[in-house]
């Protein structure tokens, strides 16, 4: 760091400040041109890329996805690097930190740290992931963030006196392993949570998460409405009652379609400005995420709705949709206001004498999420029609019995909620507590210092003297990246 630049926080008198360029060469990566096949192999060059460390949780990695040929090294600005490197990525995004584990290469994503004897890697790589910021500050563009090299050489590093580096990482490394069997329990938590959950609702659709409507009556000595008979009372379906396959005594069921409405939407043309913009919420179905929607993120004009096949659907309208990114596709929520929707989302809409059928529709469809996206139809990217909508069996327990059964999933619910936001919290925390022990073990408070170590400026200097030999002997450092791979 030259004297103008402030050290970005405070360190112990032995450790120095410095940059990253004065204790390592920075190293960038390059893509071998993917239409020549040669340039690719199945066991060559380890090859890494930045999606390569999405969601990777280990500190060394050996390989990646792909690997390259000696070919493809020599014709691209990929860099053989020694084991030890410490890899960073520059771009989409920035903050990947892994160490070699053996020579490797990567693709123009990453700049990664070929570090001088003195500075140990597991330190390097800790460092970065507490000064990721400082890293972050000195990225540019416009499209999206990037560090250039020159950039990552200015880096500012706090660097401890060796022996102190690695009494460093012990001790992050200790205080995260009870971290992290923290955290796992946590998630042991919350999958234990999502299976009760399934249990629920699946309980609730098949008669056995409260006492049946038929097994109370014969205890009481009284009759009931079996749902067969609520069927015949409502009088909106348009087709024979089928008994339910579950046997389930005083449960009937009947298609979607023969009980309900069952519709879609539309989108009116793009090209048209005057179709955008106006008072009518317009919902697609990536807000079908939500169970309730309480608003739309865009809305359409009356213009729309008169010369397109949009339309209103009214407060209380179940939508399901039929396609969309990602898991959306089954997903079912409720309408709290009245609103238009895109052809993606089914709309089902209760009349007068159906409507006190509406919440137990909705957990039934909610709890067979898994069972709609099964039953698409397509290729490539399948999906839900109207056709497939209307043929869905809904189950019909008495009344009385679906009241029941509706109450009980939300007080159960209700309970898994709140340990969820509980764990959540927890969650939270542990992230939080991470990146104190970071921090401390940064400023030099996580492990005593030690009078006996040899200071940092010391080994920095020891450092400077032997990049000064190299350049003066026109030298490459043995632990720089180099072109080409071994023989």
């Amino acid at each position: 760091m030259s004297a103008n630049d402030s050290a970005p926080w405070s360190v112990p008198k032995t450790w120095a400040w410095t940059t990253a360029g004065a204790v390592a060469a920075v190293v960038g990566g390059g893509t071998p041109a993917t239409t020549e096949p040669a340039n690719f192999a199945d066991t060559g060059i380890p090859w890494i890329t930045p999606a390569d460390l999405s969601g990777y949780r280990e500190k060394f990695i050996t390989r990646g996805k792909r690997s390259i040929s000696d070919a493809g090294l020599s014709s691209s600005g990929a860099r053989l690097m020694p084991a030890g490197t410490v890899l960073f990525s520059s771009r989409a995004p920035i903050g990947y930190v892994a160490i070699a584990a053996g020579p490797v290469a990567t693709n123009q994503g990453f700049k990664s740290f070929v570090l001088h004897d003195g500075l140990y890697p597991d330190y390097f790589y800790y460092y970065l992931q507490r000064g990721k910021e400082l890293a972050v500050a000195r990225s540019s563009g416009t499209t999206f963030a990037e560090i250039s090299g020159k950039s990552a050489a200015e880096i500012p590093v706090a660097i401890a006196p060796l022996p102190e580096q690695r009494r460093i990482v012990a001790e992050i490394e200790k205080q995260f392993t009870r971290l992290d069997a923290a955290v796992a329990g946590l998630e042991r938590v919350r999958a234990n949570l999502r299976r009760y959950r399934a249990a629920v609702l699946d309980a609730a659709c098949s008669g056995r998460l409260v006492p049946t409507e038929a097994e109370l009556a014969q205890a009481e000595g009284r009759e009931y409405e079996s749902g067969e008979a609520l069927l015949e009372r409502i009088g909106d379906r348009r087709a024979p009652v089928v008994p339910f396959r579950s046997t389930v005594e005083g449960w009937s069921t009947v298609a979607a379609g023969d009980l309900l409405r069952v519709e879609t939407g539309a989108t009116p043309l793009r090209s048209r400005a005057a179709y955008y913009g106006g008072d009518v919420p317009w919902v697609t179905s990536g807000a079908l995420n939500r169970p309730f929607i309480d608003h739309a993120e865009e809305c359409i004009t009356e213009l729309a709705l008169k010369e397109s096949n949009a339309k209103v659907f009214p407060a209380g309208t179940l939508l399901v949709a039929m396609y969309g990114e990602g898991k959306t596709r089954g997903k079912t929520s409720e309408l709290r206001i009245p609103a238009a929707t895109n052809q993606a989302c089914a709309a089902l809409l209760f009349g007068p004498t159906t409507l006190e059928l509406r919440p137990y529709v909705k957990l039934f469809l909610q709890e067979h999420y898994n069972d709609l996206r099964g039953t698409s139809s397509g290729g490539v990217q399948p999906n839900l029609n109207l056709s497939l909508i209307r043929s869905i069996q809904l189950p019909v327990p008495p009344l009385a019995e679906q009241h029941r059964i509706v109450a009980e999933v939300e007080r159960r619910l209700s309970f898994v909620e709140k340990l969820e936001a509980v764990v959540d919290d927890a969650q939270k925390r542990a992230a939080a507590l991470r990146q104190s022990i970071l921090k401390r073990a940064f400023e030099g408070k996580l492990v005593p210092q030690d009078p006996d170590d040899e200071p940092a400026d010391v080994l920095l200097e020891r450092i400077r003297a032997e990049r000064a030999a190299w350049s003066a002997s026109g030298a490459v450092p043995k632990r720089a990246g180099r072109k080409k791979a071994r023989a």
